[in-house]
């Protein structure tokens, strides 16, 4: 996995000696090692914003920006090269009991966005079993980018990399899966988070209001601290198969056991038969 220093926005990165921010459109390609990652603060704001109107075909409206900016229920993490940020991920921990929520009806297209951000369709119920879900937590990643002139540098993984290792650590062994929504269309993305071992869970059609238009989603699901999906027929086949198997392994070292008594017994007694004539 690729190295990273954490850093406050207002105490200069190590290793930088020049305070000249540096516009993203004229960043050469950079190393991996001279990315630094940072928490968002309220200051990058209007960077922030730009950026994710640049990457995203989504409309964010003003109050996600100011939430994932300043509270600190998200995991906002920016990826920064010469006092640039570069790429950032947003993620946000929550109880898998309310993973389930519908969207309200009847909202302006802002609204309904923010809600889309806050609450998730019905489809990804499923993501964990019912037992398991009682108690358990799950990552959303709800936004993950990187600037097109630093794109194939492994700063994606990085950010990734930085989540994942935030989820599983022990203080956070309740945080089951983690999981994403993305355009079925978005085949960079697909790619990106297939080969990070993310799984397909659910289509989701028309998800999406772009510009007015229904888009289909795809919901994807990478399981952590022990969480699995809810067990498909072929999984309860499989795993009673398995204990039959392990009856009958038990049932013959029991009767082979009771054989062997049996023998011993029968032998004893025949040893003492025979001594007392």
């Amino acid at each position: 996995m690729a190295q990273f220093t954490l850093y406050n926005k207002h105490s200069a990165p190590p290793g930088s000696g020049d305070s000249t921010r540096v516009d993203c459109d004229h960043v050469p390609l950079c190393s991996i090692n001279d990315v630094q990652l940072r928490f968002l603060v309220p200051d990058d704001l209007t960077e922030v914003r730009q950026l994710c109107q640049e990457w995203f075909p989504i409309d964010y409206p003003l109050s996600w920006y100011e939430d994932i900016t300043s509270s600190t229920r998200f995991f906002a993490l920016a990826a920064v090269y010469n006092l640039a940020i570069i790429g950032l991920i947003v993620a946000e921990i929550k109880p898998y009991r309310n993973v389930n929520k519908e969207v309200i009806a009847n909202m302006s297209d802002s609204d309904e966005l923010y809600t889309r951000l806050s609450g998730f369709p019905m489809q990804d119920k499923g993501i964990l079993p019912d037992s398991m879900g009682r108690t358990a937590d799950v990552g959303y990643i709800l936004s993950l980018g990187v600037h097109r002139s630093h794109r194939r540098n492994g700063i994606g993984s990085l950010l990734l990399d930085a989540l994942m290792n935030h989820l599983t650590t022990a203080e956070r062994y309740s945080v089951k899966a983690i999981f994403l929504h993305t355009l079925t269309t978005n085949q960079p993305a697909i790619f990106f988070y297939e080969k990070r071992r993310f799984t397909l869970h659910s289509f989701l059609p028309y998800y999406y209001n772009i510009r007015g238009k229904g888009k289909d989603g795809f919901t994807y699901v990478n399981y952590i601290n022990g969480g699995h999906p809810p067990w498909t027929l072929l999984d309860h086949i499989k795993h009673y198969a398995s204990k039959v198997r392990h009856t009958s392994s038990l049932c013959a070292w029991v009767a082979g056991r009771v054989q062997q008594v049996v023998r011993w017994f029968y032998h004893k007694l025949l040893t003492r038969f025979n001594f007392i004539e």
